[in-house]
């Protein structure tokens, strides 16, 4: 019979910690497919929801910037399908950081009994907020059916553009979850900052109103990790319809890679108190 033996030596937990994460790899799926479970079978409306909340918030941002703002879509592009691209990413980010901030203290009760690897908790969660922009994925194929707008090549290169919302989700997740465990008030803070990052980012908009309105602030612009990863989900959705302000788009990117980075390094330093604080 085959046994698996944890030891933990003093002065070597952060080469076993990574190690660890494998080890405990189990875990990390037996959380995802709770927490999906959990999600989608113990609501009234279940797999429904991940599709209504964006669809309905397309449609409110499209009467409310195109109809009553007036704000341009880019040329050969409806509206909807503008928003819909962006809402994609940032409903990915948005909902992880909110899964994330309450992640570890939701499972206080493992944690305060069991050894494993904390970044597994909200690594979970980032699961979960994927799966949903997976269902809600649906909806933008049905929209390009409705409008008869079928993709080009671009297409084949917005897994990178996931892939790098996904690393700002799981930065900002690690960053909220260890704030949030040492301070409880953090929990009413993450709804407020999502719902600010919203509006501050090209969402209901297009970007380039922003870089042709105002060059001289697109830099700045930039600094939000959400501007490239929309812009970059708008280029390979858009078909050429939309254009990457490459200067921010690379600027953002260091961003994401900060914010993961910087995320990995608190959560590690904090970690060791989570059983005692939580």
């Amino acid at each position: 019979m085959n046994t698996r033996e944890l030891i933990i030596e003093a002065g070597r937990t952060e080469g076993q910690y990574w190690q660890d994460l494998w080890r405990f790899r189990e875990l990390f799926y037996f959380l995802s497919w709770r927490d999906i479970l959990v999600r989608y079978k113990q609501t009234a409306i279940g797999l429904a929801w991940a599709l209504l909340r964006p669809f309905i918030t397309t449609v409110v941002f499209t009467l409310v910037f195109s109809v009553l703002a007036k704000l341009p879509s880019n040329p050969g592009v409806p509206y909807p399908i503008l928003v819909f691209a962006a809402m994609l990413p940032w409903q990915f980010f948005s909902s992880a950081i909110t899964e994330c901030s309450n992640s570890l203290v939701t499972n206080s009760n493992l944690i305060s009994k069991i050894y494993f690897p904390r970044l597994i908790v909200p690594a979970s969660s980032v699961i979960v907020a994927f799966v949903d922009f997976l269902v809600s994925g649906m909806i933008l194929v049905a929209m390009m059916a409705w409008y008869d707008f079928v993709p080009d090549w671009r297409i084949l290169t917005l897994p990178l553009f996931v892939l790098i919302a996904a690393a700002a989700s799981l930065g900002g997740g690690l960053w909220m979850a260890a704030l949030n465990v040492e301070y409880r008030d953090f929990k009413h803070i993450v709804p407020f900052l999502v719902q600010l990052g919203m509006y501050i980012s090209p969402v209901g908009y297009s970007s380039e109103i922003v870089y042709q309105r105002h060059p001289q602030w697109s830099l700045l612009y930039s600094l939000n990790p959400m501007v490239g990863v929309i812009d970059g989900f708008r280029w390979a959705i858009l078909r050429g319809k939309a254009e990457i302000y490459w200067p921010g788009f690379v600027l953002s990117s260091v961003i994401v890679i900060l914010i993961l980075a910087s995320g990995i390094w608190y959560f590690r330093k904090t970690e060791r108190t989570f059983a005692d604080v939580i």
